[in-house]
């Protein structure tokens, strides 16, 4: 049996709704998922409404938080979505987007780009709005032909028009999401270690600031790759987790539970990481 601990809807960057993600879930034949939208707990009534009876749920976030300089990003599971510290600490983070949209926006009007605050708001429709809407925007307007090309042109990191927002230390994060009851994953590692030896490093030190897990099983990630991680997970005492990333049309190619084909999170992760809960 399987589960998918890494799903986004439309209350962040997704394009299905919380109850749609579920449905999927059900249909791969999954016993668990946990909506892990991005600096929100909005979707968690209506994932876990369509979850009930059903499947499990779990409710998650994904945090982008400060690592030394670098955007890491955390899930963190069941720190909300009630008054919880964690859910508090989010309340600015998501204003920081606010101004963040703005000032790319400009950037993108400074070069000849003309979108407005208007259509990406009407894009996203609701929950928190980032960078993959603007993608959309520009996607729809004709300027580029994907959302993928939209980042590697103009929003990623070190791209014209990107833009910093605040982002809890990493450290923070960890504290809050443990003050909430809560537990919490390294996602998608790769996004800040680059190789055997630096995926050592890292997961050596996330462990040391009390990080409970690591997203070992990850739809980009082969076979062979997902063993070697979750082996030096093993190894660290580190929780060995993954989950699909699956974003709707906004990631094409991905489906809830299996990935691109030939992911499988075994469904004792769950256990696993729910032991790992100060309550």
């Amino acid at each position: 049996m399987a589960v998918d601990l890494h799903t986004h809807s439309t209350y962040s960057d997704g394009t299905d709704d919380p109850a749609t993600v579920v449905d999927h879930a059900v249909t791969a034949g999954l016993t668990v998922v946990s909506l892990a939208d991005h600096d929100t707990f909005e979707g968690i009534p209506e994932a876990e409404a369509a979850a009930r009876g059903r499947i499990g749920f779990i409710p998650g976030v994904e945090l982008s938080v400060d690592w030394g300089g670098r955007a890491m990003h955390l899930l963190a599971y069941w720190a909300g979505p009630g008054p919880t510290p964690l859910a508090e600490a989010l309340a600015e983070v998501r204003d920081s987007r606010v101004t963040r949209n703005a000032e790319i926006v400009q950037a993108l009007d400074d070069m000849g780009i003309a979108i407005t605050l208007d259509e990406v708001l009407t894009e996203a429709g609701h929950g928190v709005v980032g960078r993959p809407h603007i993608a959309a925007v520009l996607m729809h307007n004709g300027v580029v032909g994907s959302v993928a090309e939209a980042f590697d042109q103009y929003l990623a990191s070190g791209r014209p028009a990107y833009r910093s927002r605040k982002r809890l230390v990493a450290q923070d994060a960890v504290r809050l999401t443990r003050a909430s009851g809560g537990v919490s994953v390294l996602a998608h590692p790769h996004t800040v270690a680059d190789d055997q030896d630096d995926f050592a490093t890292t997961f050596a030190a996330v462990a040391d600031i009390g990080i409970d897990g690591v997203e070992c099983y990850y739809s980009e990630y082969p076979p062979e790759m997902q063993i070697a991680l979750a082996s030096w997970a093993e190894r660290l005492g580190l929780v060995p987790s993954g989950g699909s990333d699956y974003h709707g049309a906004y990631k094409p190619g991905l489906v809830v539970g299996t990935g691109r084909g030939d992911l499988v999170v075994p469904d004792e992760t769950v256990a696993r990481l729910e032991e790992r809960r100060v309550r």
